[in-house]
């Protein structure tokens, strides 16, 4: 009996063995995964993505992933060219290309993006004045994007997008900026009257030469005068004949 219960247990140790064995040996990686294998402790290769098998402690794997990661970078206190204090928000859109610097060059990849991110932010538009942070997104975004991708390359790691979200600007910079504005306004209108004014002139000179250089073009225009004043019949009319006008004695 005792030999029988002996037997059993070493069955059931040899089972839980092999089961133990399967479970670590066994690895079934997504069509969006990839495993950094180490064996040892040395980095072996990246499998994946399906079926793969490993030996249990001899060789261990770390997952990754190669979908696209979206990361807020938190508000950030950056004071512009021209000394306005703003808070700017943003996100970045990056993926992992190279599992194995993505593992093993870099601790945590999400945090070193994000404060990475943090950092260019209020470097570059520190850069830059208010009216390029508020009229020139594209560009400052296209910058940013360029010089994080530049620097997490060695981390394995390609940023494809940056998206400044938000700048927020301080009430009384806000009434300044509308302040500012209308007075732009203004200084053009005043700009478009005075050419009006000038062209105006230049015309009228134009026409003063005009009718200098032509004898009876005077006349003429005096006479056209006459004809539009007499449209209204309640108008009474006292005029001078020109006395070029009158037949000669």
């Amino acid at each position: 009996m005792e030999v029988f219960v002996f037997e059993w247990i070493l069955q059931l140790v040899g089972v839980v063995l092999v089961v133990f064995i399967l479970y670590n040996a066994i690895f079934i990686f997504r069509e969006y995964e990839r495993g950094v294998m180490f064996t040892l402790g040395r980095f072996t290769r990246v499998c994946g993505p399906g079926f793969v098998m490993m030996i249990p402690i001899v060789q261990q794997a770390v997952r990754t992933d190669l979908r696209m990661f979206v990361e807020d970078v938190p508000s950030q206190d950056v004071i512009s060219r021209d000394n306005v204090s703003v808070k700017v928000n943003a996100v970045i859109y990056f993926r992992i290309i190279d599992p194995e610097r993505a593992i093993i060059n870099v601790a945590d990849f999400r945090t070193a993006v994000s404060q990475l991110a943090q950092t260019t932010l209020r470097s570059v538009l520190g850069k830059h004045e208010l009216d390029e942070m508020l009229a020139e997104r594209d560009r400052l975004n296209a910058d940013i994007q360029e010089i994080l991708d530049r620097q997490t390359d060695a981390w394995g790691i390609k940023v494809t997008n940056v998206e400044i979200k938000h700048v927020d600007i301080d009430e009384s910079m806000v009434r300044a900026i509308a302040k500012q504005a209308e007075a732009e306004r203004l200084r053009r209108a005043r700009v478009i009257n005075a050419e009006g004014e000038q062209q105006a002139a230049g015309k009228l000179v134009e026409a003063g030469k005009m009718l200098a250089e032509q004898a009876n073009a005077m006349q003429l225009r005096y006479f056209n005068a006459l004809n539009d004043i007499a449209t209204d019949k309640t108008t009474t009319i006292v005029f001078p004949l020109p006395t070029d006008l009158l037949p000669k004695a």
